[in-house]
C-alpha cells in the first residue's frame, strides 16, 4: 500500500518507518522540518513538509502524495509542551480527516491513549467509557482523545490504537528522559497508581498491524499494568537513580492500566509483554 506516516519523525515513528519499509510499502512521512528529509529519503520513505495546525498545509501534502491508508502518529511532545500537544490532538485530527476525506482515502490509523478511561476498579478494557467527567488539568487530553477519535470514527474504516505509557529510545523513561531526570531528584513518588507501559517498537509494530485490522479501537498496552511502588524501583536501579520509598496509597481513580486482550485476540503479540524485561532491555 502507499501509507501517509503523519508525525513519522517522532519516538514511534522512527521504529515505525522501516517496518513499513521492509514489508514493501510506499511509504510518505511527514516532518515540519526540510531537514529532516533526506535522513527520511535515507531511511526509503519519501519525505514531505507539513504543518499540522495549517489545514492548507495538511490538504496539500496528503492530496499529493494519494495514499492509500494514513497512518496519524501526531503528537508534540519533545519540547514537554502540554499546551501544544493538546491542540494537535483535536486541531490537526481535524485537518487530517478533512484532508483524507478530499483525497478519497477509506482508511486511518490514528494513535490514542489509554489513560483516558473513567475512574474505576481493575484494567480498563475498549467498553470502558472515556472518563468524560474530567476536569483540572485532566480534562485537556481527555477532551483531545474525545475529539481525535470523534473525527478518525468519521473515516469510512478507522482503527485507533490507544497506547499505553510509553517507554524505550527517546521517550520520558530513557536515560536522558523526563522521568529519568524526576527519578534522580526524588520526585517519581512509589505508590497506588497503576500504569500500563508499552516499549515503542511495540507501539510501531501494533501501528503496522492495524493495517489490515476491522474497524475499532484497541487498547495497545503490555501484559502487566502495575502500581508504582512496583515499577519505579525496578526502573530507579535500571537508571541508577536512588530508590524512593514506597508511598502508602496515592494514585488517582483513573490510573488503573488498561486490557489489551481485544489486540491480543488478532494476533498482536507485544516483544516486551513486562515492563519488567522491557525497562531493561532498553536501557541497553
Amino acid at each position: 500500500m502507499r501509507v501517509f506516516v503523519a508525525g513519522g519523525t517522532g519516538v514511534i515513528g522512527r521504529q515505525l518507518i522501516p517496518l513499513l519499509v521492509t514489508e514493501g510499502h510506499d511509504v510518505v512521512v511527514t516532518t515540519r522540518s526540510e531537514g529532516h528529509v533526506p535522513a527520511l529519503r535515507a531511511a526509503g520513505a519519501e519525505g514531505v513538509v507539513m504543518d499540522a495546525l495549517d489545514a492548507a498545509s495538511v490538504t496539500m501534502a496528503v492530496l499529493g502524495s494519494a495514499p492509500d491508508v494514513v497512518v496519524h502518529q501526531l503528537t508534540s511532545l519533545a519540547m514537554h509542551d502540554s499546551v501544544a500537544n493538546a491542540r494537535v490532538r483535536p486541531e490537526g485530527t481535524r485537518h487530517l480527516v478533512d484532508a483524507a476525506g478530499k483525497a478519497g482515502v477509506r482508511r486511518m490509523v490514528a494513535q490514542s491513549i489509554s489513560w483516558a478511561y473513567r475512574p474505576g476498579t481493575g484494567p480498563a478494557d475498549e467498553e470502558t467509557p472515556l472518563d468524560t467527567e474530567a476536569d483540572g488539568p485532566r480534562a485537556v487530553p481527555v477532551g483531545g482523545v474525545r475529539a481525535l477519535e470523534s473525527a478518525v470514527a468519521e473515516m469510512q474504516e478507522h482503527v485507533v490504537l490507544r497506547y499505553g505509557t510509553l517507554y524505550g529510545p527517546g521517550t520520558w523513561y530513557a536515560p536522558d528522559g523526563l522521568i529519568s531526570a524526576a527519578l534522580a531528584r526524588g520526585a517519581v513518588p512509589a505508590d497506588d497508581a497503576v500504569t500500563s507501559f508499552l516499549h515503542v517498537a511495540d507501539a510501531a509494530m501494533a501501528a503496522v498491524s492495524a493495517l489490515t485490522w476491522p474497524s475499532g479501537t484497541f487498547n495497545i498496552v503490555d501484559d502487566e499494568p502495575a502500581p508504582a511502588h512496583e515499577w519505579v524501583p525496578v526502573l530507579a536501579d535500571v537508571l541508577g537513580a536512588p530508590v524512593p520509598p514506597r508511598t502508602e496509597g496515592g494514585g488517582a481513580p483513573w490510573e488503573r492500566g488498561a486490557d489489551n486482550a481485544r489486540a491480543t485476540s488478532l494476533g498482536w503479540r507485544p516483544i516486551h509483554p513486562s515492563w519488567r524485561s522491557g525497562f531493561r532491555t532498553a536501557r541497553a
